[in-house]
């Protein structure tokens, strides 16, 4: 009998350490449960955060349409290139975009002034963007916009910004370049996001006198 009441105290008190570890075990998993939960959102949040951004620097970015450029019979003065937006990119900042230019053994880094009164300007359809009073103030060290598709008027501000369907010139003096006949012309217009617009064309072979505008790319 006292051996029997031995062995039954003993399997109550392994219950007991049985029950104990038991708990700790269930305690464990759920701290273990609590930490995974928070790691998971918070790289849930990370990846879809990077996710937008690799998207958006993916679609995003400038397309060049056009180049065209004013001689003066010996020299390409000025330098007109027509941008839009790429299909599905985000709103592009042109104050904070700039222009990576060399021809000859010319190179420039050209950036938008936002200090100038007289940067951007619209021109009516037919109108010359040669004829735009933006030439006037531009040095060889930065660009000037002209505004020829702007629904919603989001260019024509101190901080010039292009969307889906605005078409603008970005204009460049080019008078002190290397821009003589024959000339290889390459370049980039880098925004601040997103893919950039390449640059490359030669000059005509010959500048005639008649004709002062000429598409270069």
């Amino acid at each position: 009998m006292k051996h029997f009441n031995f062995l039954k105290n003993k399997k109550g008190a392994m219950g007991i350490g049985t029950l104990i570890i038991f708990i700790a075990m269930v305690l464990v998993a759920a701290v273990a449960a609590s930490v995974l939960i928070n790691t998971s959102g918070f790289l849930q949040q990370k990846a879809s955060s990077t996710g937008k951004e690799s998207t958006e620097q993916v679609a995003s970015g400038i397309q060049i349409l056009q180049i065209s450029g004013m001689h003066n019979t010996t020299h390409m003065n000025n330098s007109a290139i027509y941008v839009t937006p790429n299909a599905g990119s985000s709103a592009i900042d042109l104050s904070q975009s700039i222009i990576i230019l060399a021809s000859g053994t010319s190179e420039r880094t050209i950036s938008y002034n936002i200090s100038k009164t007289q940067s951007y300007d619209s021109i009516t359809t037919g109108g010359s963007v040669f004829g735009s009073p933006v030439w006037d103030n531009l040095t060889s060290k930065d660009f000037g916009i002209i505004v020829i598709v702007d629904s919603d008027g989001s260019c024509q501000n101190i901080t010039p910004v292009i969307n889906k369907g605005d078409l603008v010139v970005l204009a460049l003096n080019t008078a002190d370049m290397d821009m003589t006949p024959r000339t290889i012309v390459t370049g980039l217009v880098r925004p601040e996001f997103g893919a950039p617009g390449v640059i490359s064309y030669m000059t005509p072979a010959t500048y005639i006198n008649d004709v002062t505008v000429v598409r270069l790319q």
